[in-house]
């Protein structure tokens, strides 16, 4: 394995210290007749004893393969931000490119992309925890509802581009979601709590429990967070509780059982006009919107050692998921008020929806070192069976005309009542050729064969069921990339990928009103390719830095254009209609100047960072038609067009210093104006939905003391200029309208271990 830096090369060294001679079923081995590579089963000691908050990935991870690829490794106890409200643009700072959605203060929604994709919950990103899928649905619906509390998270890893290999859709890559399971502790027994408060009436209690003997290791939390929000008619309330243990029955085998239960509500307070947002962002012109989810994840992950030089995980899991709505939702948007009616006394009756997803996977990874030649080479290949239900309801005005979270039905029949079915099965290859001491070569392959189906009731006409068209998508396409790295010195590596990526068809596309909508029955998944090239590194321990360049092809695609029948009647057609491209630049520069002149300065270490993220995203050809006033059709391409939510540069810099125990962090977050709608509309429309989003800039403080091992104090002020700014236009849930980022706000947390 090439070493990446000199504290990787000691945490290697010292992981395998005592047994570099010996496999883990304790056979001897003799280095000297074969070329011998050992890898670290777990990462979890990376970043125990740095303070650096973000590090590359190493080449392998368990049975995965990092090497060529466009990564990033964030160790959450070293973010120096607000990790109680799941403040991505502080945890995410130097991972150059990401955008982030920040319509959600209290951090239960977590909105993030890359490279001129959407952040909508996240969507375009394969999201995971602990290496298995918590979207709704990875395929169908793609939207991660559920996102883990980061205080209970370890690690996050961020994979782009050639990520696509490994875990399937989407375009963004890879996040996923690494768990505290214990593994740190080298004790039977330890107790962890965390209090906080905060603006805006914020209390959040995380207490966790771990520990670990010769042949288990456990890890339980339990964490409550709520608030009243910053702008009116927002307030919250969430309940996560996990568990995880994990028994090794021999040096070779260890078996991990876990579960999580996460429940969220709260207040939807609806969007504003621009009129509005500039008198004043916290109000809110709906009280009576909510949004509940309920979020069950289990899993059973197996490990095999066959020997030093090769390995099996195997990964069964299930998710149990409810997301409900109830709210007043009128055709009208944001400037129908929601008033009580004269002629009843009471409020307007409101919208339910309701989703109840139910999906198992399965996942075999192997990974194996062999020879060939003089140098070693590392071979991975996984499969998965994957089968997902979705089951959605809907009924507009059939929900009750009360304030509160009521999911009952006036006359109990949902008027929307359809089915989404999923079936995957996926097989993956990638290996790495060792080609000299320098040079790495790494190709792969993807192939899947999806069946998608939708089934049901959209409505009802003249007392009479709407049934949907029959809808039902099969079938099957191999994915092909291939990765490369050449160390120019220990620490510093040119790397570079191509690979291919697909997006499927969406669960919405299946289900168009049979009455208005015709579905193309050639509608293709979207597809097509991430290319990177960098140049990455470290220098000593006084700099850290990677700087790249992307293209990323998006092709096929989906939209509605109108069509006319031979009656003269008209129709909403959706196909696929055009596709995009995004190329930009991605770098990160993270500079110690104490360390070069001075590395052990007794007042203590200054670093800074500088992580710019440049996108220049556009459609193609891509055809619009649309029905004018006078009942014609007319044709217009987009061809050159902006891709809406895709700001042209996301800057983010920052200065921490470091003395002793003490650590202090000032932030800044630029991100430049972006479109909301393709056609790239700049001055807003009367309902707020359409028109440019202005340019914003966040400056964030935090600071941690660090009494001892065992006593931390930690607070901080977020948007310290208390910035007026939005990061999105909803044309539904959760606006419609504006919806403003939040204002000035603080923590404090204490956190003790026992």
């Amino acid at each position: 394995m090439f070493v990446k830096n000199s504290l990787t090369a000691l945490l290697l060294i010292s992981a395998l210290s005592g047994y570099a001679q010996k496999d883990t079923a304790g056979l001897f081995i003799d280095d000297s007749l074969r070329p011998h590579t050992k890898y670290l089963d777990d990462i979890t000691i990376v970043g125990r004893y740095s303070r650096s908050d973000i590090q590359q990935m190493p080449e392998v991870v368990g049975t995965s393969i990092y090497a060529g690829k466009k990564n990033a490794l964030i160790v959450l106890d070293n973010v120096n931000g607000n990790v109680v409200t799941n403040t991505m643009r502080q945890v995410v700072a130097k991972v150059p490119g990401i955008q982030i959605w920040e319509s959600d203060g209290s951090g239960i929604q977590i909105g993030i992309a890359a490279r001129g994709l959407s952040p909508n919950r996240s969507w375009e990103f394969n999201v995971r925890q602990n290496g298995y899928d918590i979207a709704a649905d990875p395929y169908g619906y793609p939207e991660a509802y559920y996102n883990p509390q980061l205080q209970a998270v370890q690690r996050l890893e961020i994979v782009r581009g050639q990520g696509s290999l490994q875990y399937g859709p989407q375009f963004g890559g890879l996040v996923n979601y690494i768990l505290r399971n214990g593994s740190e502790i080298n004790k039977p027994f330890e107790f962890e709590t965390q209090q906080t408060v905060g603006s805006n009436g914020l209390y959040n209690s995380y207490n966790a429990l771990g520990g670990e003997t010769k042949n288990f290791h456990y890890y339980a939390f339990f964490d409550h967070r709520n608030a009243e929000g910053y702008r009116q008619n927002s307030r919250y309330y969430t309940n996560s509780g996990f568990g995880t243990f994990t028994w090794r029955f021999t040096p070779r085998f260890s078996l991990s059982a876990e579960l999580m239960r996460n429940h969220i509500r709260s207040q939807q307070p609806g969007g504003l006009t621009d009129a509005q947002m500039i008198t004043g962002i916290r109000q809110s012109l709906r009280s009576r919107n909510w949004f509940d989810i309920t979020w069950t994840t289990a899993a059973l992950i197996g490990n095999y050692q066959f020997s030093s030089r090769s390995k099996l995980n195997v990964k069964l899991f299930g998710i149990q998921g409810d997301r409900n709505s109830v709210g007043f939702m009128p055709s009208g948007g944001i400037t129908v008020k929601d008033s009580i009616n004269r002629t009843t006394g009471q409020y307007n009756t409101r919208n339910l929806n309701a989703d109840k997803y139910r999906n198992y996977g399965l996942e075999l990874r192997y990974l194996g070192d062999y020879s060939l030649g003089n140098s070693s080479s590392t071979f991975s290949a996984g499969a998965r069976v994957y089968t997902g239900s979705t089951y959605r309801y809907a009924a507009d005005g059939k929900g009750s005309t009360g304030t509160d979270y009521d999911m009952t039905l006036s006359d109990g029949i949902w008027t929307r009542d359809i089915d989404f079915n999923t079936v995957n099965l996926a097989f993956h290859a990638e290996n790495i050729f060792r080609i000299g001491e320098k040079w790495l070569l790494i190709p792969g392959f993807r192939y899947e064969y999806i069946t998608g189906s939708a089934s049901g009731r959209n409505g009802f006409s003249g007392g009479n069921e709407i049934l949907l068209q029959n809808q039902e998508r099969s079938r099957g396409f191999l994915l092909g990339g291939i990765g490369t790295e050449y160390h120019i010195t220990k620490g510093t590596e040119l790397y570079a990928n191509i690979t291919q990526a697909y997006r499927p068809v969406q669960f919405a596309d299946l289900t168009a009103p049979p009455t208005t909508d015709v579905i193309d029955e050639d509608l293709k998944d979207a597809r097509g390719y991430n290319a990177d090239l960098g140049y990455r590194g470290k220098i000593g321990s006084w700099l850290y830095f990677d700087i790249s360049a992307y293209y990323l092809r998006y092709n096929n695609r989906i939209g509605v254009i109108v069509q006319q029948r031979t009656d003269g009647s008209f129709y909403n057609y959706r196909t696929n209609v055009g596709g995009s491209n995004s190329r930009g630049l991605e770098s990160l520069v993270e500079f110690s100047p104490v360390k070069v002149f001075q590395p052990d300065a007794k007042w203590g270490d200054i670093s800074v960072f500088v992580s710019w993220g440049y996108t220049d995203a556009r459609y193609g050809n891509f055809k619009v038609i649309t029905k004018n006033s006078s009942n014609q059709l007319v044709e217009t391409n987009l061809k050159n067009k902006k891709v809406e939510n895709a700001p042209e540069q996301l800057v983010r810099a920052g200065i921490t210093y470091r003395y002793k125990g003490l650590s202090l962090t000032a932030q800044l977050s630029h991100t430049s104006d972006a479109f909301a709608d393709a056609n790239n509309t700049v001055a807003p429309s009367s309902n707020a939905q359409n028109g440019l989003i202005p340019s914003y800039t966040v400056t964030d403080l935090t600071a941690t003391y660090q009494f001892s091992k065992k006593l931390q104090l930690k607070s901080g002020i977020n948007n310290l200029g208390n910035a007026r700014y939005f990061t999105r236009r909803a044309g539904g849930y959760p606006g419609p309208g504006v919806l403003p980022a939040d204002g000035r706000t603080f923590f404090l947390s204490v956190g003790a271990k026992f």
